[in-house]
């Protein structure tokens, strides 16, 4: 029997009619032989329809996802201080978890430029996730101090048009935003980086740039009509 039968038994028992008993409330699963029958019917329906399995898998994993995103929405959605975009009563938020480093989240900012935009109703949060090299982490840190100081936007343009990531790059970029990196709070930036970590491995994020929008979980740098469809479907619920 493959793998796969026991949870297509549940999605498939109603569209296929296999004789699986509902309740308003419940699923009450089969014993016996009709246990063997719906196994059966539900194994040659899956052989005949074998495009069923992604996505019923991509299903199954949106809305393990989905819960992960409500269980965690205020690590993900209360910014760290100045470090968010658009519009502070925005009916839609979409999360960013980007690294300095990250070429594709440098790619992705005319993208984000683009939607904020496109989208007057749109609020931008940015979550540092330094997960490439130390000079991540610098860069977080003096990011971070800078949205302490109420100046993250001017850094995190500043240092990006710097060109590579590095302490002179980052020094520079704190000089133009007017960030002051003595003043750098380590226990509470430290303290959010490592929940911004611990946040993204909850979510499954195993790279940059990734994206929370409503309750859907999203990677790398997608085209802007992408993420408008998921901005779209979060606004419809």
């Amino acid at each position: 029997m493959s793998r796969y039968t026991l949870p297509l038994v549940v999605v498939l028992g109603g569209l296929i009619g296999a004789g699986a008993v509902w309740s308003s409330e419940r699923f009450t699963s089969p014993g016996g032989a009709d246990r063997a029958r719906i196994e059966r019917v539900v194994h040659d329906y899956v052989l005949s329809h074998p495009e069923i399995i992604p996505q019923a898998m991509q299903a199954l994993q949106e809305r393990q996802s989905g819960e992960t995103v409500a269980a965690n929405r205020d690590a993900i959605l209360t910014p760290f201080g100045s470090a968010w975009a658009g519009n502070p009563k925005g009916d839609v938020t979409l999360v960013e978890y980007f690294d300095y480093n990250c070429g594709y989240c440098r790619a992705s900012l005319p993208m984000i430029a683009d939607l904020l935009k496109r989208d007057p109703n749109l609020r931008i949060v940015y979550r540092d996730l330094p997960i490439l090299s130390e000079a991540s982490r610098t860069a977080a840190r003096a990011s971070l101090a800078a949205a302490q100081q109420g100046k993250f936007l001017g850094f995190h343009d500043a240092l990006y048009a710097g060109g590579p990531v590095s302490d002179a790059s980052i020094k520079g970029a704190a000089a133009k935003a007017g960030v002051t990196l003595a003043a750098l709070d380590t226990g509470a930036i430290d303290g959010e980086i490592a929940k911004n970590m611990a946040t993204a491995a909850k979510l499954g994020m195993n790279g940059t740039p990734s994206w929370v929008v409503g309750n859907r979980v999203l990677s790398g740098a997608l085209p802007v009509e992408e993420l408008e469809k998921a901005i779209a479907a979060a606004r419809g619920k």
